[in-house]
């Protein structure tokens, strides 16, 4: 990727979590985990849910290309460099890249009691492909 912000880093050490390819770089892990993630066109994680009795949760700074986020039941959002999403904890999620384009975010694990990530299922590639067809009618 060209024009990043931040390292691209190697490849993502939970890329069995992930359809295609992602990388990850720690950009601080004092206190609060923060990592760049990069995607390559087509790479999307599979829902997942960040657990926490207390606070946790995750940010996405959203620093380059273009990307999709969606939650469980809801319609996705498309992402562009200067978005940011707030995910509080117990929100069954995705994120991803758009299909003709790179993404990178910053990820930003809010602490919290107890906190862990579930990993469900992949985000199937129907329900990918469905993007498409939102982002041809935006266009």
């Amino acid at each position: 990727m060209s024009d990043t912000l931040f390292t691209k880093g190697g490849p993502n050490s939970s890329g069995a979590y992930f359809t295609g390819q992602s990388y990850l770089f720690a950009l601080s892990e004092m206190g609060v985990q923060i990592f760049n993630v990069t995607f390559e066109p087509g790479c999307r994680n599979f829902w997942h849910i960040h657990h926490a009795k207390s606070v946790g949760g995750q940010i996405l700074l959203c620093t380059q290309g273009r990307g999709w986020y969606q939650e469980w039941g809801k319609e996705p959002r498309e992402l562009h460099p200067g978005d940011v999403v707030n995910i509080p904890p117990e929100v069954k999620h995705w994120h991803g890249v758009a299909k003709d384009s790179q993404f990178a975010h910053v990820a930003i694990e809010v602490p919290g009691e107890d906190y862990s990530t579930q990993w469900r299922e992949p985000v199937s590639d129907e329900e990918y492909s469905k993007l498409s067809c939102i982002e041809n009618v935006a266009q």
